[in-house]
């Protein structure tokens, strides 16, 4: 199946989380220790989430398929929902989708995680997602999204549409040597070093794409302060992160994802899509959360 031309918008999925980040820590938790922050911003988060986010904000029609509780703690963030510019018909409200929590503690220029996960990813019917009249792509934002509904990829691919994943770290998952193969159709694929390195079992950058350039048309991957890497069709380029004020960077990745898929999507040259992808990712990491410097005009 041919997409018609003049279809540009992107469909984002995974997991909507409530972030409760914690800036300005000056060491890390241990345990038997107790650490205080500067200062604790409650958001909404999740690779899918932000993506969609600022694909939306590249003007680029953006749909979530997700799950949104309705404990009072999403309730409570619903409002962030609203205001994100995103199409939010495929997401599905239920109790059991919620509360889906990620604790984010923001050290420096790194950040850890503490997550719980609540019910299924993506809503049980999910092919009036794929058949959005204005869907020409979708993105997965976490491969455990993908090991819950095995035949995504297929039936977008089946539908027309271009496929990008993001592994996105899960211990339970990222090293199972079933993964490249549970991801055969996938377009693009964006992980960062250290799930690159997980997945493939090298112990280098180089190592690793060399391995995913086989598996994948186009590899990203995302080398946080250092930039990234780019392989279209076994052509690689690399280039550097800005020098920028890193507030929080939570959600940095997933701003990479949406500038690379606008810019690929749009047909540019693999350079600029780097370029594009960095400047967006660079752009996040001067807020708190994934999508607060799109409203705060930070760059």
């Amino acid at each position: 199946m041919t997409i018609p031309q003049g279809r540009r918008g992107i469909i984002s999925a995974g997991r909507i989380y409530c972030d409760l980040v914690f800036t300005g820590l000056q060491d890390m938790p241990r345990l038997g220790a107790e650490v205080f922050a500067e200062a604790m911003v409650p958001v909404l988060g999740g690779g899918a989430f932000i993506a969609a986010t600022h694909i939306a904000a590249h003007r680029r029609p953006s749909a979530l398929l997700s799950r949104f509780g309705t404990d009072p703690l999403s309730m409570m963030l619903e409002s962030q929902l609203v205001a994100s510019g995103v199409d939010l018909r495929f997401v599905e409200r239920q109790a059991d989708a919620g509360p889906q929590v990620t604790v984010v503690m923001a050290h420096a220029s790194d950040r850890a995680f503490l997550s719980r996960r609540a019910g299924q990813a993506l809503p049980r019917d999910y092919g009036a997602a794929l058949d959005w009249d204005q869907a020409c792509h979708l993105h997965i934002a976490e491969f455990a999204t993908l090991a819950e509904c095995a035949d995504l990829v297929q039936r977008a691919k089946a539908g027309g549409l271009t496929v990008s994943l993001d592994p996105s770290w899960d211990e339970t998952l990222i090293r199972q040597p079933a993964l490249l193969a549970a991801c055969a159709g996938v377009d693009v694929f964006l992980p960062n070093a250290e799930e690159a390195l997980a997945i493939t079992g090298t112990g280098t950058v180089e190592d690793a794409i060399a391995i995913l350039e086989d598996a994948f048309p186009v590899v990203a991957i995302k080398l946080g302060p250092d930039g990234a890497m780019l392989s279209v069709g076994g052509w690689r380029f690399a280039r550097p992160a800005p020098s920028v004020t890193v507030v929080d960077t939570t959600g940095a990745g997933d701003a990479f994802n949406a500038g690379l898929l606008d810019a690929w999507l749009d047909g540019l040259r693999a350079e600029l899509c780097l370029d594009a992808a960095i400047m967006a990712g660079s752009l996040s990491v001067q807020a708190v959360g994934g999508t607060a410097a799109l409203q705060s005009g930070a760059a």
